[in-house]
């Protein structure tokens, strides 16, 4: 894939069924040891992504990162809309003149992951998003010096996601309204974390299905 235009509607499709489909379990997450309205913010994020669909269609990658990231900064709100805002925006910016290829698409997304670290002042271990993003990048990183053929590496990266995930049950956690729980935040899976890993795990199978 030499093109610098790539389809983005079956990865927000997708995720959109996904978020949709975990959306009970999302919510109790978040009301558990969150502000309670991550579930909502998200989804008021891809349907704006949705509603843009064909104007992001017509755009190179880069370009099309980038209006995706403007979009969830202006319509998602919370910090989850700042960071994954920030997140795609880098990446726009990652991607320009860059081809679509596997090595390209994993540095593209180290450097969002590194954004979201430096705009939410965080790493991972702290019970957030981080705790799968980070994981998911080392992984795809670790495949390319492996050689590994893309189902696989992708395969791995979903499960490097997975268990960053789970990792974040047991966790105590230092940022946002969780941070404020202490020892009440272990035993919860952190909302964040959870949605990133089933966005991740969606993206990764629509890249397998079609390969």
């Amino acid at each position: 894939m030499s093109s610098t235009r790539i389809s983005l509607s079956p990865f927000i499709q997708s995720i959109k069924d996904t978020i949709d489909r975990h959306a009970d379990e999302i919510a109790q997450l978040d009301q558990a040891i969150g502000d309670g309205d991550h579930l909502i913010n998200l989804q008021r994020g891809i349907e704006a992504l949705l509603k843009n669909i064909d104007e992001i269609e017509q755009m190179e990658l880069a370009a099309a990162l980038s209006k995706i990231g403007m979009t969830l900064m202006s319509t998602m709100g919370g910090a989850s809309g700042s960071l994954f805002g920030s997140m795609f925006v880098t990446m726009g910016k990652q991607a320009k003149d860059k081809s679509v290829d596997f090595a390209s698409m994993a540095d593209i997304f180290q450097a969002g992951v590194g954004s979201v670290k430096a705009r939410g002042k965080a790493d991972i271990g702290e019970k957030t998003m981080l705790d799968t993003l980070i994981p998911a990048a080392a992984s795809l990183q670790q495949s390319l010096v492996n050689h590994e053929a893309l189902p696989v590496a992708l395969e791995q990266m979903k499960t490097a996601a997975i268990e960053g995930m789970e990792s974040t049950k047991e966790m105590l956690a230092t940022k946002g309204r969780a941070s404020f729980l202490g020892e009440r935040a272990r035993g919860h899976i952190d909302a964040g974390a959870r949605t990133s890993q089933l966005m991740l795990c969606a993206i990764a199978d629509v890249i397998i299905e079609n390969h």
